[in-house]
């Protein structure tokens, strides 16, 4: 069973830049799962942000973000990252990593399209 773990989170200005980080605390190997993050503000939907190919070499983003956000992951380390720059209030939620297999990248926006999710990590923006 994967075991979704998410780090990173904090509390920061405006303008800041965190890295958030998802590992699998099962230590069972991630490799075989498209991978994408998403977030919860309060009171709003779970909405998508950005995915990421078994190897990495596919990555597909929220029109939203605009740039300031940057998937990666390393399957040596087991790891997937969040780069997020230029952070603003309006970014502040629970953000989740998730992985799937089952439907493919075409469906990669959808929630439903993954098996496994991480507990969140609170991403806080002051101005």
């Amino acid at each position: 069973q994967v075991q979704l773990v998410e780090s990173g989170g904090g509390y920061v200005q405006a303008g800041d830049s965190l890295r958030l980080s998802c590992e699998d605390s099962s230590g069972r190997t991630l490799s075989d799962y498209y991978m994408g993050w998403f977030r919860q503000a309060p009171g709003k939907e779970r909405e998508f942000l950005a995915t990421i190919g078994t190897i990495g070499g596919y990555t597909y983003y929220a029109d939203f973000l605009k740039g300031r956000f940057t998937i990666t992951r390393n399957n040596i380390r087991n790891t997937m990252h969040l780069q997020m720059d230029s952070l603003q209030p309006e970014d502040t939620a629970i953000y989740y990593c998730a992985a799937g297999k089952r439907y493919g990248l075409a469906y990669a926006e959808k929630a439903m399209a993954y098996d496994y999710w991480g507990q969140g990590t609170q991403v806080t923006v002051s101005s």
